[in-house]
């Protein structure tokens, strides 16, 4: 991981991973505070900073990743090209390129911010909580994926209509729609109309 003011002080020197700390917020968005990680999505969860990243190629289809089996929050599920959580003190924008580049192996091209939406999600499987203030991006993928297998199970790229599809058989995420909707009209402006998105 590079290390960056935000990420120093979530290394350890003697290689230990320390307790993940995510940013809690008020509804406007606001940074109120810390918790940990999985204590953030213990029901009734807390309210907390997240960023859905979605990853196009030049034909307009959009990169789902299959999460790996061994998550502890929804394994196995398809979502969004890359889904996350901010260090406290780490900009969105700069954890949403940072969490890419650990997951998949690559920097997105374009990024670009895509407004936020905020939602509760009960995850019915892992009896975890998603109460989240989730910043969007859309970009573009332009080089070969090398995926963490830690972190990802599989990689597709589909079209608008191959979506509906796969969506009707495979499982995916409780946020994937949410995050999808909310960030239609800046895939739409990169996509353009023809990718129907």
């Amino acid at each position: 991981m590079p290390i960056t003011p935000a990420t120093a002080t979530h290394s350890s020197s003697n290689g230990n991973a320390e307790a993940i700390l995510l940013e809690l917020v008020d509804e406007d968005g606001t940074t109120i505070g810390t918790a940990e990680k999985l204590t953030a999505h213990q029901p009734p969860g807390q309210l907390h900073r997240a960023f859905s990243v979605f990853l196009f190629d030049e034909r307009g289809r959009l990169l789902l990743q299959q999460r790996a089996l061994g998550k502890y929050h929804s394994p196995g599920v398809w979502s969004n090209t890359c889904c996350g959580h901010p260090y406290p003190g780490e900009a969105p924008f700069a954890a949403a390129a940072r969490r890419t580049f650990e997951e998949l192996g690559v920097s997105p091209s374009l990024l670009a911010e895509a407004g936020t939406v905020r939602y509760n999600h009960p995850d019915p499987e892992s009896g975890l909580v998603e109460q989240e203030y989730n910043h969007l991006f859309v970009g573009m993928v332009q080089s070969a994926l090398r995926p963490d297998p830690e972190e990802v199970g599989s990689t597709v790229f589909v079209s608008a209509g191959e979506l509906a599809g796969r969506h009707a058989k495979d499982p995916f995420s409780a946020w994937f729609m949410t995050v999808l909707d909310a960030a239609r009209p800046a895939i739409r402006e990169l996509t353009g109309d023809s990718a129907g998105w």
